[in-house]
């Protein structure tokens, strides 16, 4: 595989999961809409589409100055498709541009190039776009937009800081629309992340995530955020209170795996996702002799010291 300098842009919808849930056909209608008109930009400003993520996409390009004037014609068509969008939802693009050393794996695109945009994508308010440091020293100047400096970010699985630039537009909104909350409690159980070295871990913590989120569900007076919904965070350094905003829930259920040998331990904590604040947390240990047994012990003590909490 032939390593490579790349820009890359990374984009997705802001809320994209609470819309699904809302009316599955109107937003996978509208959002197919506004990417069948955005797509051509990257062409024409000599890039190349080569990842389709859901509710967004990855895109190549070889001169960084292309891939923000890109970005930013794409935001503003955005802008313009909502104002006559009539009774679709609105829609809002945030994005992250980076360039980095890449690599191609049979047409795909992989390396820290494409990790760091992603990350800087996260943290990119709806209708915004986020740039390294990098680019902004490459093409201040060269483009018709202006910066504003938003310090050392600490992106998450990204060894060092990267200092991060906004793209100063006037049609960024400062955040994502609030959904309406249920009339009971509403928790979202995000992925578990895995801290240890072993890749194969991903798979138990996925399992924990899983499990938790079904024994939740027969909790009749708790609402329950779909496992696709609170999954779409998996990876990302968000906010809780922003995820609270976004998914239109109260409670916030986070935690992580980590091994050592045959040992496994597990932490959870609830978080209060108007305040930021710690409702409930804790941690278990246990032995990978048996994964399942070790699952349904997790999962029963995290389901009853939470439930009664939160009621």
């Amino acid at each position: 595989m032939e390593r490579h300098l790349a820009a890359i842009l990374a984009a997705d919808i802001v809320g994209y999961s609470a819309l699904v849930g809302a009316d599955e056909e109107t937003a996978l209608r509208t959002y197919k809409g506004h990417f069948r008109a955005l797509e051509p930009h990257v062409a024409l400003n000599g890039g190349r589409l080569f990842k389709k993520t859901g509710d967004g996409f990855l895109a190549e390009f070889t001169s960084v100055a292309d891939a923000v004037a890109c970005a930013d014609t794409m935001q503003r068509q955005m802008v313009e498709r909502n104002a006559a969008r009539g009774q679709s939802p609105e829609m809002q693009f945030r994005m992250g541009i980076h360039a980095g050393d890449v690599f191609d794996d049979d047409g795909d695109i992989l390396g820290d190039g494409v990790n760091i945009a992603a990350r800087l994508e996260g943290l990119a308010p709806p209708g915004g776009i986020i740039v390294s440091g990098r680019v902004y020293e490459d093409v201040i100047g060269k483009v018709d937009v202006s910066f504003t400096e938003l310090g050392p970010q600490y992106l998450k699985n990204i060894a060092r800081p990267v200092t991060a630039y906004s793209v100063e537009t006037s049609f960024t909104t400062a955040r994502p629309a609030a959904q309406s909350r249920p009339d009971k409690p509403s928790v979202a159980v995000l992925a578990f992340d895995n801290l240890s070295p072993d890749a194969e871990q991903d798979y138990f913590a996925e399992g924990i995530t899983e499990d938790i989120i079904t024994s939740l569900s027969r909790v009749p007076w708790i609402f329950l955020v779909a496992r696709n919904s609170s999954f779409s965070y998996k990876g990302l350094s968000v906010d809780v209170r922003r995820i609270g905003r976004e998914l239109g829930v109260r409670y916030v259920l986070e935690g992580s795996v980590r091994g050592a040998g045959n040992r496994l331990r597990v932490t959870g904590q609830l978080i209060d996702a108007e305040t930021g604040s710690h409702v409930w947390a804790d941690r278990y240990d246990g032995m990978l002799d048996d994964v399942f047994d070790l699952q349904d012990q997790i999962t029963e003590a995290v389901v009853a010291s939470i439930a009664p909490g939160i009621r």
